[in-house]
This record gives C-alpha cells, sequence and structure tokens, in this order.
C-alpha cells in the first residue's frame, strides 16, 4: 500500500497564458505539490483564495492588469497563513525590498529550473524564506537592520524635508508603490520617483525600506 503523501496546495497567479499552462502542467505532475487554482491576474484573487485555500500563493511580480505589490498585501492581510512567493524576470534590490515589506516569502527567477522552483515551493510552504541567491546578503543585512533598529529613535531629524517629501515619507511608511503614492497626491509617477530620489539622496540611504523604517523609529 502506497504511503498517503498531502499535497502542497498552490494558487497561480500569471497573466502570461503560455506559462501558466506551462508551469501548471509540470507541477501536475508531482506527488506532492497541487496547482488548486489559476487566475491571469484580472479575477477576484481574494475569492480564489477563499474558495482554493491554497497554502501558497505563486505570482508574477509584473502583472498587467493589477499592482502586483497590492495583491501581496490583500492576501497577507485577509489570509496571514498563506505564504506567496514572487516570479520575476530580474527584480531589482527594491522591488525585492518592497515585496518583503508586503509580506512575500519567496522569489523565483523566470530563468529558474523546475527543481529550483519545486524546491522554493517546498521550502516557503515549510516555512523557510527563499530568496535569490546574488541578493541575499545585502538584502537580508537591510532586514535585519530593520528589525533590529524598530521603534528606535534614530530618524535623521535634522534634515530639511519639503512638506511635499513629508507627505510622500508618510506614504511610504503606508507601504505604498510610487503609482499608488502618484494617484493619491494626483502627481505624475516621474514626479513621484524624483522625490524618493531626493529623499534618498538626502538622508543617505539607498532603499525605500531604510526611508520607512527610520520615520518609523521617530513616531
Amino acid at each position: 500500500m502506497s504511503k498517503f503523501i498531502p499535497k502542497i496546495r498552490v494558487l497561480l497567479i500569471e497573466d502570461n497564458r503560455i506559462l501558466r499552462e506551462g508551469i501548471a502542467a509540470m507541477i501536475k505532475k508531482q506527488q506532492d505539490v497541487a496547482i488548486v487554482a489559476v487566475s491571469d491576474g484580472r479575477e477576484n484573487t481574494l475569492a480564489k483564495a477563499r474558495t482554493s485555500k491554497p497554502q501558497v500563493v505563486l505570482m508574477d511580480l509584473s502583472l498587467d492588469s493589477q499592482n502586483s505589490l497590492d495583491i501581496v498585501q490583500s492576501v497577507k492581510k485577509n489570509f496571514p497563513d498563506i505564504k506567496v512567493i514572487g516570479m520575476g524576470l530580474a527584480p531589482t534590490q527594491m522591488d525585492i525590498l518592497e515585496f518583503v515589506q508586503a509580506g512575500a516569502k519567496g522569489f523565483i527567477l523566470k530563468n529558474a529550473t523546475l527543481e529550483d522552483m519545486l524546491k522554493t515551493v517546498r521550502a516557503v510552504a515549510g516555512g523557510e524564506t527563499v530568496l535569490p541567491y546574488s541578493m541575499t546578503g545585502s538584502l537580508f543585512t537591510q532586514v535585519t537592520e530593520h528589525a533590529l533598529s524598530k521603534g528606535k529613535n534614530n530618524f535623521k531629524s535634522d534634515i530639511r524635508m519639503t512638506q511635499r517629501e513629508k507627505e510622500i515619507i508618510a506614504l511610504i511608511v503606508d507601504g505604498m508603490s510610487n503609482k499608488q503614492i502618484a494617484l493619491k497626491l494626483n502627481l505624475a509617477t516621474f514626479t513621484v520617483k524624483s522625490h524618493v530620489h531626493n529623499i534618498l539622496e538626502k538622508l543617505a540611504f539607498h532603499s525605500r525600506l531604510q526611508i520607512a523604517m527610520h520615520a518609523q523609529g521617530e513616531k
């Protein structure tokens, strides 16, 4: 009698049909991983998660129809036990930092092998955090600094910020992307990026996470 192996339940969100169907077909052959629902990013992700009850959401980091960061934040807010893994061709360190801050627990480069993808799914489902090898050193350093300095009053308050920069800092703390901030403040996304660049230069920081970390410490 063969031993029963409980399968890791995965919700796949990918707007490229070929990739979506290809990934689903490959995972279907696994004994310990199952695709319980798929989405092209246009459907209601929370409804899909509610009905399919996945342990892991495997999603494209750059959906055309929705802001992937918003999806991660919504999933983690409504289903905190679900683990989110992002897939991307070449995510930058800034992308990774933003998704970590939103609650993602793993990342897969789209040029990864099937074996690496399955290892990531299994590891994240088991409670681990898995990041692209080329980024782990600097990323873990910044995430650790964030955890260690949370709540400390170490914001550089002697540096003058414009009123607009202060507004943008507050929205960064709220976890908003440049696009979301632009919509909120009725600005062009390019203008928001320029303000964020100026804030980083004034504070001698390298990431939005550092801005949020120090702004929270000021409170």
